[in-house]
């Protein structure tokens, strides 16, 4: 994962509530492996007709979104169910963060893990960024994971909470396995010492009849 900066950027807004994980990414796609470039397939059956070509009418074919790496959505975004690949999708395409009222619990959880700030805000809060966005597109919004804010539009700031283990993972670019292998050293020093003073097992002292 890359190292979360601060991100000064034109931000898309999806204003769809309950906007669910099938319509960012189709199932069909789920087979495919991590190694693929998942920003493909994002948002793919609104994106593109069947024919593959683009539907102009979706936001993110729009020429003020195109280079978004900001998403503001409606209430309850990517609920429905657990896929990863829903993160994926977003962070391959090239979005940092995605603000909304409210999250699928799932989702939530597997974006703060692969490099994905999900930030909450509240309602009226949202829905002024995605009528600001609507009606100036290519609206910059500011998001300072350090400070924790979120800059409208119009300099007005707001705060945004995170729990500091993943704010840490985030600014660093490092997921659970790399948090815990940065601790290696001190992981094997504990199993010295671990094994240095262990005691032995109940059994090597039994004086009963047991086997």
């Amino acid at each position: 994962m890359k190292p979360f900066q601060a991100i000064d950027a034109a931000a898309v807004p999806i204003a769809q509530p309950n906007f669910d994980t099938d319509q960012i990414i189709p199932s069909r796609y789920l087979q495919k492996l991590r190694d693929n470039d998942f920003g493909d397939f994002l948002f793919r059956d609104l994106r593109f007709h069947r024919d593959g070509s683009e539907n102009p009418d979706f936001v993110l074919n729009k020429p003020a979104y195109r280079q978004s790496t900001v998403l503001v959505a409606e209430r309850n975004f990517a609920c429905g169910s657990s896929r990863e690949h829903a993160v994926w999708a977003l962070y391959d395409y090239g979005f940092r963060t995605v603000i909304a009222p409210s999250f699928g619990d799932i989702f939530f959880s597997n974006a703060l893990k692969n490099g994905l700030l999900p930030i909450v805000l509240p309602p009226p809060v949202v829905a002024g960024l995605l009528t600001a966005l609507q009606t100036l597109p290519g609206s910059q919004i500011r998001v300072d994971l350090d400070a924790q804010t979120v800059t409208a539009p119009d300099g007005t700031t707001h705060e945004f909470s995170i729990d500091p283990f993943s704010k840490h993972c985030l600014l660093n670019g490092i997921d659970e396995l790399d948090y815990t292998l940065s601790h290696l050293d001190r992981i094997v020093e504990f199993e010295k010492l671990r094994e240095k003073h262990q005691i032995a097992p109940v059994n090597a002292h039994c004086h009963c009849n047991c086997q």
